[in-house]
């Protein structure tokens, strides 16, 4: 009997052994991978904008809340050293304390101050001064210091959803768009109903917005497919997989996140659930004006539109009842 017991723990720790090595091979692989996203000055798409210490993003210390700016560019037909202005913006926002995740898609049109520029419209900022000016002209905007930011192009995006197996998606409504670029390759033709989208289709979905509400109704759109990508990579498989995932998608993204945050972030993400998400600015708040000639959305009020961006983190839809208290004030960065 004393035998029998010898072997099965024997066993048991040769398991835990083998379980434990993968797992440190597995983070060891995803740290590598991870640290080919933050490009050198040579690298990187963005390394002729001048570093200023004005539009430095300050540092996450691990315990606040931490805001990451996300940027989908359009890069069909741009020549060598010219940069897109940024097709979408979302900021996600974490709460290490309570766990919650939020998310905010910005309105590209909205017409910002843009520190050291004339006032233009949001999506203009990365073609000034690269992600950094951008996420100062979006912390700006919310209230919110943004610590990272992540750049991705649309092949980048496809790779990512193809990488994760898809995502089964319910199509609100029919989508149909013909674009002549690229020889019709990013035309959109869209069914109505329940389906398996991979990530050629989910591209089509998240760019559509040849409806009646245009922008406004895409960004809820990519909000919300953007929560289902996230749900997915939460899996057991995609969890396993990461370090390919990560691999597949890092040729077409770029970041300022060291291997270490993305580590960080990626525990914080895991451990944390989607709280609520929210337009920028919201409709309430929204303006029509012509400036030089063209059509841009105004702010109501700057200060109204950052309470806002603090009711909505004070928020838990996932329980439907909300916090007492946001973490700082209203008018102050978080």
């Amino acid at each position: 009997m004393r035998k029998k017991w010898k072997y099965t723990l024997i066993g048991v720790l040769s398991l835990m052994f083998i379980v434990l090595c993968f797992v440190g091979w597995k983070v060891y692989g995803l740290y590598n991978v991870a640290d080919n996203v933050q490009k050198s000055k040579e690298e990187s798409r963005f390394g002729h904008f001048e570093e200023k210490p004005e539009y430095k993003p300050p540092e996450w210390e691990g315990s606040e809340r931490v805001n990451v700016l996300l940027m989908g560019g359009d890069e069909r037909g741009l020549r060598e050293g010219d940069v897109a202005r940024s097709d979408s913006m979302l900021v996600v926002s974490f709460d290490p304390a309570s766990k919650k995740t939020h998310l905010f898609s910005v309105l590209r049109d909205t017409h910002v101050d843009i520190p050291g520029f004339r006032a233009n419209r949001a999506n203009a900022a990365i073609t000034l001064g690269g992600p950094e000016l951008t996420m100062k002209t979006i912390g700006n905007l919310t209230g919110l210091d943004i610590q990272y930011y992540v750049y991705v192009d649309f092949q980048g995006f496809i790779k990512l959803v193809d990488a994760i197996g898809g995502v089964d998606f319910y199509v609100e409504k029919d989508m149909k768009y013909s674009d002549s670029a690229d020889d019709h390759i990013y035309d959109i033709d869209l069914k109505k109903g329940q389906q398996h989208l991979d990530g050629d289709k989910a591209l089509q979905y998240v760019r559509f917005r040849h409806d009646k509400m245009s922008d406004f109704t895409r960004t809820e759109r990519q909000r919300d497919f953007l929560k289902a990508i996230a749900a997915k990579l939460k899996s057991g498989w995609n969890l396993i997989k990461l370090p390919e995932i990560l691999g597949k998608v890092t040729p077409y993204m770029e970041s300022n996140m060291s291997a270490n945050d993305m580590l960080k972030l990626a525990s914080l993400g895991y451990k944390s659930h989607q709280a609520g998400s929210a337009q920028i600015p919201p409709m309430e708040l929204v303006t029509d004006e012509i400036v030089d000639g063209s059509s841009v959305l105004g702010i109501r009020s700057l200060d109204a539109l950052k309470e806002y961006v603090q009711e909505t983190l004070a928020k838990d839809d996932s329980i439907g009842t909300p916090s007492p208290t946001a973490s700082g004030t209203a008018s102050g960065k978080k």
